[in-house]
């Protein structure tokens, strides 16, 4: 299965879907990982808190000729947000995957009460510079905080990965990425302990054309361009979440599902503007 790609502002490409490893982990991990690779996924999504960096790589390095296809992807958590303890710790992620570089590297969350993100940023930068990362981006960062690091770095991120579902379309925080050339992940993509995927708009739309309705959801992510990083362990799950891309959804449907909105449409009230993750 040809997965299409999608371009940032620097010519970075990566993967229009992802998946999501968030306990995926040990053996087990390793198997469901190792299955999604031969299944067709080129993004693995993982982090540091998630404590499978050594999972992922394992299941990379079974994987065997497909490597420089992969983009491996970890995130450094809050608890680490200082220039050197920073530069440590990915450092110790990448010898964790045993593989000779992580493809993408993300700060997790912003912390700004804590107001260290942006000497994180910087040595994120300086990974990069000495080839322990590929590429490096943001996770759930608002737009003030990602506009702070251009103006004090000069350096803009690739992707910035931020909650994105039905429930909490995110059109305004969309449009200020389109226009900076900041490419967009979804998290939890399918939402996560709500009704979302028996909604009746959904439902309907789904039954049109024939496939789940979690389909239908990562049919309208991608869409709206935005790379969804849907969670699966099951083999059949993961076949059936990547079979999205002929699935022509129309603009009205795409619209019908965007307003689904709602005010308190997160799922866990983490406003990046004040929830902090350590």
């Amino acid at each position: 299965m040809t997965i299409p790609h999608l371009s940032a502002a620097d010519g970075t490409t990566l993967p229009a879907i992802g998946l999501g490893t968030y306990q995926l982990n040990g053996s087990a991990g390793v198997d469901a990982i190792g299955h999604a690779i031969r299944a067709g996924y080129r993004l693995l999504d993982s982090a540091v808190n998630y404590e499978n960096e050594g999972a992922v790589g394992r299941a990379v390095r079974d994987a065997g000729g497909v490597r420089d296809d992969l983009v491996v992807t970890s995130k450094l958590p809050g608890r680490h947000h200082d220039y050197d303890e920073a530069l440590t710790t990915i450092e110790e992620s990448v010898f964790r995957t045993g593989l000779d570089r992580i493809d993408l590297y993300l700060i997790h969350w912003p912390n700004p009460k804590v107001d260290r993100y942006v000497p994180a940023w910087r040595a994120l930068i300086e990974a990069r510079e000495r080839g322990l990362v590929r590429h490096i981006g943001l996770s759930n960062f608002l737009p003030e905080h990602i506009d702070r690091l251009v103006a004090e770095t000069g350096v803009a991120p690739v992707v910035n990965q931020i909650e994105v579902h039905p429930y909490f379309p995110q059109q305004e925080a969309l449009a200020y990425h389109r226009e900076h050339g900041i490419l967009v992940q979804g998290w939890s993509p399918l939402g996560h302990g709500n009704d979302l995927r028996q909604h009746p708009v959904i439902a309907e739309i789904a039954a049109a054309h024939g496939v789940s309705t979690a389909q239908t959801i990562l049919a309208w992510h991608v869409a709206r361009q935005v790379i969804p990083l849907p969670k699966a362990a099951s083999p059949q799950r993961q076949v059936e979440n990547l079979d999205v891309f002929g699935i022509a959804l129309t603009d009205a449907e795409v619209e019908a599902i965007t307003a689904l909105g709602r005010p308190d449409g997160r799922l866990s009230d983490q406003d990046p503007a004040v929830y902090e993750e350590f």
